[in-house]
């Protein structure tokens, strides 16, 4: 399945029987499927099955879906006359001109007139409403197709993007496991100089339980699990963007993972260069979560 984002546009004109159908969706980011419907007065019956139809081919999404229904402009509708009412209004139109002299009645004027000239109202049976339900429906389901394929092209990017992004944390992870200052002798020197220094500052101190000390905090310090868990996440993550589909909360838990590890890192740290590493790790973990909010 494809990552989608959760924003996406999509228009449909169709035609059905001299009616113009006119559908147009549109969605953004949303913690779930959020649907506000714009119908014309007379549609309102379509509006649940709408919903659920955006609801069954969604997981998650603010939509807004607007139709507009209207004649079409092949449709030819043929006008009918009242002959008897402008037969009757051409004669008292003659009268008043012997009469009165008025000016002589005109064609026009006279069609213009109330009752004379009127559209032949088509007359909605059921099945007719439900053939135009039917095309209105078929009509939004190709709008849905659009706005499902604009969603996947932007999904295809964010892809790129995010891969790239985890590249890059496993890069970090990488550099900081094989930092010179987590080598065993390199430790082992830098507590030694510091239980040195303690001791020319003070003759007074238990070397022995200053030792202790400087190994329990040598053990705090290790960062060998959060480079593990790094790396396992750094997996996750691949796995998640290569199955594809409605992963975005998914990713969005990881992200969290990624910047606890990282903060983590950077607590323990006794070295600048880790704790660098570990501060370029939390920018890149932002930029992460902040693209993972944009899908499905």
């Amino acid at each position: 399945m494809n990552l989608q984002s959760m924003t996406g546009f999509a228009r449909v004109v169709a035609e059905y029987d001299g009616t113009a159908i006119a559908w147009e969706v549109k969605s953004v980011n949303g913690k779930s499927v959020e649907v506000r419907l714009r119908l014309p007065q007379g549609f309102e019956r379509l509006e649940p099955v709408v919903r659920q139809t955006l609801q069954k081919r969604f997981a998650r999404g603010n939509f807004q879906a607007t139709l507009t229904i209207g004649r079409a402009a092949s449709a030819q509708t043929q006008p009918v006359v009242n002959e008897a009412f402008l037969k009757d209004l051409a004669g008292l139109a003659k009268r008043l001109q012997e009469q009165f002299g008025v000016a002589p009645a005109t064609a026009d004027g006279l069609l213009s007139l109330r009752g004379v000239l009127d559209v032949a109202e088509t007359i909605e049976t059921e099945e007719v409403r439900a053939a135009l339900d039917t095309a209105i429906m078929a009509a939004l389901d190709v709008a849905l197709n659009g706005l499902e394929q604009a969603r996947q092209g932007e999904g295809a990017a964010l892809a790129v993007l995010l891969s790239g992004q985890i590249d890059t944390i496993e890069t970090l992870t990488l550099r900081a496991e094989a930092d010179p200052s987590r080598d065993t002798a390199a430790i082992r020197e830098r507590i030694a100089e510091q239980v040195r220094l303690l001791m020319d500052a003070s003759a007074n101190l238990d070397a022995s339980r200053l030792h202790m000390e400087a190994a329990f905090l040598a053990t705090k310090a290790d960062i060998r699990e959060e480079i593990d868990r790094l790396k396992t996440h750094v997996a996750s993550g691949r796995a998640l963007l290569e199955g594809g589909g409605a992963v975005g909360r998914k990713l969005d838990f990881l992200a969290q993972e990624f910047n606890r590890e990282s903060n983590t890192l950077c607590s323990k740290s006794n070295a600048a260069a880790v704790t660098a590493i570990g501060l370029e790790l939390k920018a890149v973990v932002d930029q992460f979560r902040e693209q993972v909010q944009n899908l499905e």
